[in-house]
């Protein structure tokens, strides 16, 4: 079985690898960037000249873009070479409506489709230990586990078409309501006269412990705002999630905080960043 990579950016990069590392055919990947078609290639990749190549070379296609604009002119590009051999993997996060409006356009085609958008960033997208959250049928779903599994440790099947991205919409929106909680105690805390370090430690202790400031205290403390997943992309994805919200008539007051927050980042400047410097907004560094 020969798979196709398209797409690699700060997480598609590792993920590719991954698949170059354990898979045990041929990986072909393509890129608009060719230093990074080169860095895969460097590894045993087969490097291809365009994203049509890897679909007519590929029996597995897997995707991972930043935006449904992506995607969509990917599949514009690559569906004249998709018929019933082929399986399509996408692994971007975008809105579920056009995932599956992509997936009724290439079923038309006999082929299958997959989303399968993923929790958790950069580094252990490095180790392989993903959260992959899959929309597709039962069967499918068994037969692309285990090409999941090169890239991810938790893998699950939230349904049909369009609820991987369902499940990783409401994942992102909830972690970037926890990061405000956080952003905000720990800068009271440190009003107080509490370090950060002990603010994690006690939190650690409690019914306050996440994952996120696990993860992001230390990075916090020493203000590195080096992106490893961008606020720009977050709050692409809070808009995802607005848009579910006003689709499912229900009211979302903790979204709209945070959206307020992630805005004025985007006006401020800093969308490049990575999403904790949302920390810097809360602290209040972009006031007029």
């Amino acid at each position: 079985m020969k798979i196709g990579f398209i797409g690699l950016g700060i997480m598609g990069e590792s993920m590719c690898a991954n698949i170059v590392k354990k898979h045990n055919d041929t990986v072909y990947c393509s890129d608009i960037n060719r230093a990074k078609v080169a860095e895969l290639e460097a590894l045993g990749a087969v490097a291809c000249a365009d994203n049509k190549e890897v679909a007519q070379k590929s029996d597995v296609i897997i995707s991972m873009v930043p935006k449904s604009e992506h995607v969509k002119a990917i599949y514009e590009e690559i569906l004249p070479c998709i018929d019933s051999s082929k399986i399509c993997i996408d692994m971007s996060t975008i809105d579920p409506s056009v995932s599956v409006e992509v997936a009724q356009q290439v079923k038309a085609k006999g082929a299958q489709f997959a989303d399968a958008p993923v929790v958790k960033s950069k580094p252990a997208a490095i180790a392989g230990e993903l959260g992959i959250l899959v929309g597709c049928d039962a069967q499918l779903f068994e037969t692309i586990k285990p090409v999941l599994a090169y890239m991810g440790c938790n893998i699950i099947r939230m349904g049909d078409n369009g609820k991987g991205l369902v499940m990783k919409i409401c994942h992102n929106t909830l972690t970037a309501q926890i990061q405000n909680g956080v952003n905000e105690t720990m800068l009271l805390a440190q009003k107080m006269g509490v370090s950060p370090e002990d603010y994690h430690t006690a939190i650690s202790y409690g019914g306050g412990q996440n994952f996120y400031l696990d993860g992001q205290w230390k990075n916090l403390a020493e203000e590195n705002w080096t992106t490893a997943f961008s606020l720009q992309n977050e709050f692409k994805d809070l808009g995802i999630c607005k848009r579910l919200s006003q689709q499912a008539d229900f009211e979302m007051p903790g979204l709209e905080n945070a959206m307020r927050v992630y805005q004025k980042g985007m006006d401020a400047g800093i969308g490049a960043e990575d999403w904790r410097a949302t920390y810097k907004v809360v602290r209040g560094d972009y006031d007029a």
